[in-house]
């Protein structure tokens, strides 16, 4: 396994620029394929779930082209619901904004052939009896390969006869968009239910959004009942801006709150994204740092004083939080994050992963169902070696223990590619 040692330091500063938005562009590829017509897309990271999700969509066969809009851009000939590819196998690694949604529009539109859905072992162990449950009320059939609640998937042909169906929203708020998404496919729209709470509820506002730049206009009262029209996609009359990633954009604001700044990040939207993980800046400030916003980016720096702990409920922005538990160990006194219990069952069990990696460079960490709490190192940072778990989040969090002073080793750093290949150049690019 490789890694990479992050030099002990105090302060840094400097420009940096995120990809885009690995939420956006996953949601863009499956609308394009799906709609009438050609949608051209710029902004398109170069990263390992965008990579899987074109590969699925051409396996299915989806004409990608590059655009005329530079080298991040896209040319998706869509196929107005109708798979050319009535049948085969897509292999989506452990990109749940590829498996949740293809399970849905496959089996909402399979009606010869069949698809089977496969990934890495992580994927096997992440659930998706809520959703499958859901599109089988319908008329969908789909079955287990393995372990009931979890992929690997097989879809067959189905025919749906429901409009009206429920879906629990506790666990992750990419079972409801993978419904939306798919739900102008069906004959006569659909009508959802959601059971319980609904979590990351700035991330369903993301897949309206997104739809309705395909002509979909989904309503909703309250996030508890939601009505989908029938009618199908149409690609938009003008190419599609993929905004820059918030959640990437966390860490690098973390660091210039940490170690004096200012650090500013590019490609950002400040004012008007969907993107929860974007009030990352506000929850800096409200900890002491000093945050600064233009147009197209946002700064931060250290303020005057040491940044104070915060007890916070994270529910609609829980990748960010992870960057908040990191910075628990620089903030003075208590940092108590609450409405994360869907760490669990993410890329890799992230409250457990947190727990035990924070206390390595020697923070005091407790860890409950839905919460943790972080109090920083009484006798200074430890030089530790940070295992990642394969999970990117955990390699880009941990890497703002350097500037506690210390050597951090970080385990397998190509973990990044599955949204930010270039994350450990960028950050070197900080002087």
């Amino acid at each position: 396994m490789s890694s990479i040692v992050l030099k002990g330091r105090s302060r840094l500063a400097g420009v940096c620029r995120v990809p885009g938005s690995k939420s956006y562009s996953n949601r863009y590829l499956v609308l394009a394929a799906l709609a009438e017509g050609t949608t051209e897309i710029s902004g398109l990271p170069k990263s390992r779930d965008i990579e899987v999700m074109k590969g699925a969509l051409q396996s299915l066969g989806i004409s990608l082209h590059g655009g005329r809009l530079g080298p991040d851009g896209l040319s998706v000939q869509g196929c107005g619901g109708v798979w050319p590819a009535s049948e085969g196998t897509l292999h989506l690694g452990n990109a749940g904004t590829a498996m949740r949604p293809l399970c849905a529009v496959l089996s909402l539109t399979c009606r010869r052939g069949g698809y089977v859905l496969r990934g890495d072992a992580r994927m096997y162990e992440r659930p998706i009896r809520d959703l499958v449950d859901a599109l089988t009320a319908m008329g969908a059939r789909i079955s287990y390969e393995r372990e009931t609640g979890f992929p690997p998937l097989k879809i067959s042909p189905g025919s749906v006869s429901e409009r009206s169906i429920k879906v629990k929203g506790d666990i992750s708020s990419q079972y409801l968009s993978s419904l939306l998404l798919a739900a102008p496919l069906t004959p006569e729209g659909l009508d959802v239910e959601i059971i319980g709470d609904l979590v990351s509820r700035p991330y369903v506002d993301l897949t309206m959004r997104a739809m309705n730049d395909f002509g979909v206009n989904v309503t909703t009262e309250n996030y508890k009942h939601f009505n989908i029209p029938p009618g199908g996609y149409r690609a938009p009359s003008g190419p599609l801006q993929v905004e820059g990633d918030a959640s990437a954009a966390s860490y690098f604001l973390a660091l210039g709150a940490i170690g004096g700044g200012p650090v500013r990040v590019e490609n950002l939207v400040p004012t008007g994204s969907n993107q929860s993980d974007i009030k990352f800046a506000d929850v800096i400030a409200s900890m002491g740092a000093t945050v600064e916003k233009g147009l197209t980016w946002i700064q931060a720096s250290r303020g005057a004083e040491k940044l104070k702990a915060q007890e916070l409920d994270l529910t609609d922005m829980p990748d960010a939080a992870m960057t908040v538990a990191a910075l628990g160990a620089f903030a003075e006194g208590t940092t108590v994050i609450r409405g994360i219990g869907n760490w669990r069952v993410k890329e890799t069990d992230r409250l457990a992963a947190m727990a035990k990696e924070l206390r390595k460079v020697g923070a005091d960490v407790k860890e409950g169902s839905d919460f943790i709490v972080i109090t920083p190192p009484t006798a200074g940072f430890k030089p530790a070696v940070i295992d990642t778990y394969d999970d990117h989040r955990m390699a880009m969090c941990f890497s703002l223990m350097a500037l506690g002073g210390v050597d951090i080793e970080i385990n397998d750093p190509s973990c990044c590619a599955k949204t930010f290949p270039e994350y450990f150049d960028e950050y070197n690019r900080l002087s």
